[in-house]
C-alpha cells in the first residue's frame, strides 16, 4: 500500500496541486473524488451507527441519550431566557464569522485553542477551510452549551445529555469526512485515489475482524508476542488457583528489602502494562531497587469463573495472593499497591483485614483508583439507570459474562477524538496502515469480566457509592473504609479521563490513618507508568494536610519536573524493612513469567451461551 503515501511532503497547497492537474486525471480524480466521499459519509455511519455508545441511538437507545436530549430541551422551553441567551450567542458567532469573511479577516487560531484535528495549514491559509473550521467552532460550542444552560434536571441525566452531545460534535468534525478533510483530500490527489482504495480495504477488513461490526485497528499486533518481546521481566509463577496467577520476580541484586512488594492490578486489563518493555517497565525499576515484587495475572473470564463475585475476588485474589507471596517469600508482612478497580478491591479487603485484625498489610498505594464514586466523571454514563441496564443487557446477552471487546469500545469512546477519528482518517482516509505500538498492542489485548463482579461494581460502587459511606459488605462483614489506619498514598493523573482525579482525591479522605496524595502529568496510563529515565511530563507533591478540595490542594502544591516514581520511592523505602538476602522466587511447576493466564487471547475463550 505504498503508493497510497503521499510523494511530496504533504504540505503542498491544495489549490496549487489542484491547477497541476490536465483536465484528463482532473475528471477522473473528481468522479473517484465523489465516490470515495460517498463511500466515506457511508463509512462515518457505520462508526457512528455500528459501534460506541452513540449506536445504541439507532438501536432503540437502550442508554437513554435521546431521553436526555429532550430534558434539556422541556428544560430550556421552561427558561426562555436561557434559551434566548443561547440562541442570542448563536447568531453572535455567526455575526461575527460572516463579518470576518466579509473583510478576509478570520482570525487566527490561538495557542490556547490549538486542536491537533485542525493540523494542517491549509485550516489557517484556505479561505474556505477556515470558514469550514470556524462554522464548526460556532455550532458544536452552541450544541455543547445547551445542556449546561439546563436547569432543574437530575444530575445523572444531564451528564448523560453533556456525554453524547459531545460524542455527536466530535463525530460531526469536518476532519471526519472526506470532502471537508484538506490533508485526505490531498493525499488522495497525490496518490491518484490510491489512498482511498487502501482505506477501504482496510475498512473492509476491521469490519471482518468485528463480524459484521466496525472493529478499528489501532495498531500492527502482528510484532508482539506475551513473553518474547513484551512482558519479559525475569520470573516464576509461584501459586496459581481459578482466578489469578501470582508471579514473583527474581531479584537484580544480592541483597533486597524485607518487606516484599504485591501488586493488585486491574482485571479489566492485562498486568503487563507494567513490564511492557525493559526501558519502560515499573517492575524492573522497582526489582533494581531492591524490592522481592509480587504481581497479580488476573484470569481473563470464561466457563469456570463467570459466576465470581466480589468475595470470590477479595477471598481467592487479595488473601490468596498476600498469603502466597508471604509463604514465597518468608516474610511476615507486605506492602501493596492497587491499580485502578484493583485498588478499589484492595480498599474493600482492607476494611474487612481492619474488621478482623488481619495485619498483614504495612501499607498501600493506589494508582488511579477511586473508591468514593462521587465525582467518577463520564463513566458513570454507563452506572445510572439507562446505562446500567444496558451493560446489564450485555452480559445478559454473552452468558453472564462482561465481553472484553465491549469494554475496549467503551474506553476508547471516552476520548473519541484520539482513540477513535484519528485512526478513521489515517487509515481509512488517508490509507496510512496501522504502526506497531506496544502500548496499543497491550490495550486491545482485553479480558471478560464475571457478570456479577461488574454489577456490583457498577451497581453498589459508581452508582449507589456505599463503599464511601461505610455500607458495604465484605465476606459478610459491612465494611467501612475509615477503619483502615495503615499509611496509604494515592496517585492522580491529571488528565485522566476514566479516574478524575478530583475523584481520587475524595477517595483520599476515606482512610482512618495517614493518607498522601500526589498528582502526576497526563492521562490513565501514561500518568502512572512513566520511567524516570523518560524525563516526561511532571507531579505535583503538597506535604501538608489535604484541604477541602483538590483544585485548594492543587495551588498550593510545589510542582516537580519528571515521573512521581522517586517521590513514592522516597515514600515507600521506610516502610519495606531492612536489607536481607534477596530471595529468588521457587520454580513451582507452575511456569515462568509472565504465566500462562496473561497469554490466553480474547478469541481464544469461547463465550458460553445466552
Amino acid at each position: 500500500m505504498s503508493s497510497a503515501n503521499p510523494p511530496t511532503s504533504g504540505q503542498e497547497p491544495l489549490a496549487a496541486l489542484m491547477a497541476a492537474q490536465d483536465p484528463m486525471r482532473w475528471q477522473i480524480l473528481m468522479t473517484t473524488l465523489a465516490l470515495a466521499n460517498t463511500e466515506s459519509q457511508a463509512l462515518m455511519a457505520e462508526v457512528m451507527t455500528g459501534s460506541g455508545p452513540l449506536s445504541t441511538v439507532t438501536k432503540g437507545d437502550p442508554m437513554g441519550a435521546t431521553d436526555a436530549f429532550r430534558e434539556v430541551g422541556q428544560s430550556l422551553a421552561m427558561n426562555p431566557m436561557a434559551m434566548m441567551q443561547a440562541n442570542l450567542e448563536l447568531m453572535q458567532g455567526w455575526m461575527n464569522l460572516w463579518q470576518e469573511m466579509v473583510s478576509e479577516t478570520i482570525s487566527q487560531e490561538s495557542p490556547k485553542e490549538k486542536d491537533k484535528r485542525f493540523s494542517d495549514p491549509e485550516w489557517q491559509v484556505n479561505p474556505a477551510f477556515k470558514f469550514i473550521r470556524k462554522a464548526y467552532d460556532v455550532n458544536s460550542k452552541w450544541m455543547n452549551s445547551l445542556a449546561d444552560r439546563a436547569t432543574g434536571m437530575d444530575p445523572a441525566v444531564q451528564l448523560r445529555a453533556r456525554f453524547f452531545m459531545q460524542l455527536l460534535t466530535e463525530s460531526l468534525s469536518p476532519t471526519n469526512f472526506l470532502g471537508t478533510n484538506p490533508q485526505a483530500l490531498r493525499t488522495f490527489m497525490e496518490s491518484g485515489g490510491e489512498s482511498v482504495l487502501a482505506g477501504l480495504r482496510m475498512a473492509r477488513e476491521d469490519v471482518r475482524k468485528g463480524n459484521g461490526k466496525l472493529y478499528i485497528s489501532q495498531t500492527d499486533e502482528t510484532p508482539f508476542e506475551v513473553g518474547v518481546n513484551i512482558a519479559t521481566a525475569p520470573g516464576e509463577v509461584v501459586f496459581r488457583n481459578d482466578l489469578l496467577e501470582l508471579i514473583q520476580y527474581a531479584p537484580s541484586q544480592p541483597q533486597a528489602y524485607s518487606k516484599p512488594l504485591l501488586i493488585f492490578p486491574p482485571w479489566i486489563n492485562k498486568f503487563y502494562i507494567l513490564d511492557l518493555r525493559a526501558e519502560n517497565s515499573m517492575i524492573r525499576w522497582l526489582v533494581d531497587r531492591g524490592l522481592t515484587v509480587f504481581v497479580v495475572s488476573w484470569r481473563s473470564a470464561d466457563k469456570v469463573t463467570m459466576d465470581y463475585d466480589w468475595d470470590d475476588y477479595v477471598k481467592k485474589g487479595i488473601y490468596a495472593a498476600v498469603e502466597g507471596a508471604l509463604q514465597a517469600s518468608g516474610a511476615k508482612s507486605l506492602n501493596a499497591v492497587g491499580y485502578c478497580i484493583g485498588g478499589t478491591l484492595l480498599t474493600s479487603a482492607l476494611a474487612h483485614m481492619s474488621a478482623t485484625g488481619y495485619d498483614k498489610i504495612s501499607s498501600a498505594t493506589f494508582f488511579a483508583s477511586q473508591s468514593d464514586f462521587e465525582l467518577a466523571g463520564d463513566l458513570k454514563v454507563f452506572t445510572d439507570g439507562p446505562g446500567r441496564d444496558y451493560v446489564y443487557g450485555l452480559i445478559d446477552e454473552h452468558g453472564g459474562i462482561m465481553p472484553g471487546k465491549d469494554m475496549y469500545e467503551t474506553f476508547n469512546w471516552l476520548r473519541p477524538i484520539d482513540l477513535v477519528w484519528r485512526y478513521v482518517v489515517d487509515m481509512y482516509m488517508l490509507g496510512k496502515p496501522p504502526r506497531p505500538f506496544d502500548l496499543l498492542y497491550w490495550n486491545a489485548d482485553q479480558t471478560n469480566i464475571p457478570g456479577p463482579v461488574h454489577r456490583r461494581y457498577l451497581k453498589e460502587c459508581y452508582s449507589e457509592n456505599r463503599l464511601a459511606q461505610g455500607e458495604y459488605t465484605v465476606l459478610g462483614l459491612n465494611i467501612d473504609p475509615k477503619n483502615i489506619t495503615i499509611p496509604v498514598m494515592l496517585q492522580a493523573s491529571k488528565d485522566d479521563h476514566i479516574v478524575p482525579y478530583e475523584s481520587v482525591f475524595r477517595t483520599a479522605k476515606l482512610y482512618g490513618g495517614d493518607a498522601t496524595f500526589v498528582l502526576s502529568g497526563s492521562g490513565h496510563i501514561a500518568g502512572v507508568v512513566n520511567h524516570p529515565d523518560a524525563k516526561k511530563y511532571q507531579h505535583w507533591v503538597n506535604p501538608g494536610k489535604l484541604g477541602a478540595s483538590a483544585n485548594e490542594w492543587l495551588e498550593t502544591s510545589t510542582e516537580i519536573g519528571g515521573s512521581w516514581w522517586p517521590t513514592w520511592w522516597d515514600w515507600l523505602r521506610p516502610k519495606s524493612g531492612r536489607k536481607v538476602t534477596a530471595v529468588q522466587p521457587k520454580d513451582m511447576g507452575l511456569g515462568a513469567a509472565p504465566g500462562t493466564y496473561a497469554k490466553v487471547r480474547l478469541a481464544d475463550i469461547p463465550l458460553p451461551p445466552k
